[in-house]
């Protein structure tokens, strides 16, 4: 459909906890579409609906050159124990901290016809649906910072060209 403007830090829709999908309709299957148009680019992981300025539990995925999605993902299962892993976020541009997870997740939801789906995985994949989940519970990968690491995210966000 389309590729759509990501959303910065300090836009509030960043900060909404998605609703579920109710009903698959064509505003959902659009939605999906603008995810994974949106996501399909070099350096990018993962997109969820808060980034293109949407408030349902959809989130899309480019992990080793394939495409996904998941509609109304939870996680079912986080294994092993955290791990300080680099990471960065399109909603937060120039930035990059180590923040501790789950070495491997499991997130479990629907596609477009209503199936059932489950993405499980370590690396990456797992980082990635930690991350995604989390935009659609309303937070930024920069809550989960200790409290200097946080304060310096912050000063490097103000001073900032896209702020």
């Amino acid at each position: 459909m389309a590729i759509r403007e990501i959303r910065v830090f300090g836009d509030p829709v960043l900060r909404t906890v998605c609703d579920p999908v109710v009903e698959i309709d064509e505003g959902v299957r659009a939605l999906v579409q603008d995810l994974l148009d949106t996501v399909d680019m070099e350096g990018r992981a993962g997109l969820a609906s808060t980034q293109i300025g949407h408030t349902l539990r959809v989130f899309s995925l480019h992990i080793d050159g394939e495409l996904s999605y998941v509609i109304n993902p939870e996680i079912v299962a986080l294994e092993g124990e955290p791990v300080l892993t680099g990471e960065g976020c399109l909603s937060v541009p120039d930035l990059w901290f180590d923040v501790a997870r789950y070495p491997r997740a499991t997130v479990r939801g629907i596609d477009l016809d209503g199936h059932a789906v489950e993405i499980a995985g370590d690396g990456l994949l797992a980082q990635a649906l930690q991350h995604e989940c989390d935009h659609l519970d309303g937070k930024l990968y920069l809550s989960r910072l200790d409290r200097d690491t946080r304060g310096e995210a912050m000063r490097q966000i103000r001073t900032s060209s896209w702020f």
